[in-house]
């Protein structure tokens, strides 16, 4: 009987995930709602805070699922490719444009979401994110052999969030960033810096 209601928990995390995913994809992160979800999902209110501890707690699996996503799609856009690593960065940096274009609000959902350093991340979660950053640091290792592993880790997260930025601000059409069509030359030129 306990497998059961394992299986039935289980099976509305996912429907509940599937539906928040969504919803998010349409309409951004602050449009999710519990008693909307509930409705949808065909369930009690209260069955929401049976599967999940918060709707934080629903958003960070959102979250992962799209972290998890673009890592690959940004991997996967250097995977057959041999080329420097100068250019690799480009090539990952025009991937991560892509996939925040293409998928604006899930993109958004992951940086909206309130967490910092110093709340309780999930290992799941931290490892979603490592991934993605592995995937920068890789190449800047090449490009830096000697550098350590600490100061890597410091280029990769100002690498990314220097691309981060120059992203959200051009999609977001600020004053303050460049014309949507002039991202990805503003991002070559600065990857083209990099060694």
């Amino acid at each position: 009987m306990a497998g059961k209601v394992v299986e039935r928990k289980e099976a509305l995390r996912k429907k509940l995930v599937d539906l928040a995913e969504t919803q998010i994809a349409k309409s951004g992160l602050r449009s999710v709602k519990a008693r909307s979800l509930a409705k949808d999902a065909g369930c009690a209110l209260g069955a929401i805070y049976n599967a999940f501890d918060d709707l934080q707690a629903l958003h960070m699996e959102v979250n992962g699922r799209t972290f998890r996503r673009l890592g690959d799609a940004v991997a996967g856009s250097v995977a057959d490719v041999l080329c420097q690593p100068n250019e690799r960065l480009i090539i990952m940096s025009e991937a991560y444009l892509d996939f925040a274009a293409d998928n604006t609000n899930l993109w958004r959902a992951m940086f909206d979401l309130e967490m910092s350093v110093e709340d309780q991340v999930p290992d799941w979660y931290l490892a979603a994110l490592g991934g993605l950053f592995a995937n920068i640091s890789r190449p800047l290792s090449e490009i830096y052999p000697e550098m350590d592993s600490e100061d890597l880790d410091l280029m990769t997260r100002s690498l990314f969030s220097s691309v981060h930025g120059i992203v959200l601000l051009g999609l977001e059409k600020r004053i303050s960033g460049v014309p949507p069509e002039k991202i990805k030359t503003m991002i070559s030129m600065l990857l083209r810096q990099i060694g």
